[in-house]
């Protein structure tokens, strides 16, 4: 299954780039990441039997295992991309909220978009090692 970052707005260099690049460069599924200007722009063609999920305030918070399981249930079930994607500084729409299949919160706070992007590739890479039984996630 692809993990697919779409994130609104340009990383560039920074220290924030290269935290997402660690992370990704450790998951050993295929990954993405598309980059779109703040306004504008088409998010990539959703494929058939893939999953939208939105970072958003308004999203479920779960846990690094949940997660996990989330995502580890949606690849048993032949989902072939999981879609994040991260809006811009004004958030998504309650339209666009409706078409997602998942809203996911970080917490009630508001993130910078570049920290939000660096700690959703952490979370992946640890959804990964989660189910690979890999030792990296200690719980409790």
């Amino acid at each position: 299954m692809l993990l697919h970052i779409v994130a609104r707005g340009r990383i560039g260099r920074s220290p924030e780039a290269d935290l997402v690049d660690r992370y990704l460069k450790r998951i050993v599924w295929p990954t993405r990441v598309s980059e779109l200007p703040d306004r504008g722009g088409r998010e990539p063609e959703r494929p058939a039997h893939g999953r939208r999920i939105l970072l958003d305030e308004k999203g479920e918070v779960l846990g690094s295992t949940a997660f996990a399981e989330r995502i580890g249930r949606w690849r048993d079930d032949g989902v072939r991309e999981a879609r994040f994607l991260i809006g811009a500084a004004d958030g998504f729409s309650d339209a666009e909220r409706g078409e997602a299949d998942m809203l996911l919160s970080f917490g009630r706070a508001t993130w910078p978009h570049l920290l939000a992007r660096a700690m959703l590739a952490e979370q992946l890479f640890r959804a990964t090692s989660i189910l690979a039984n890999h030792p990296y996630h200690r719980e409790g």
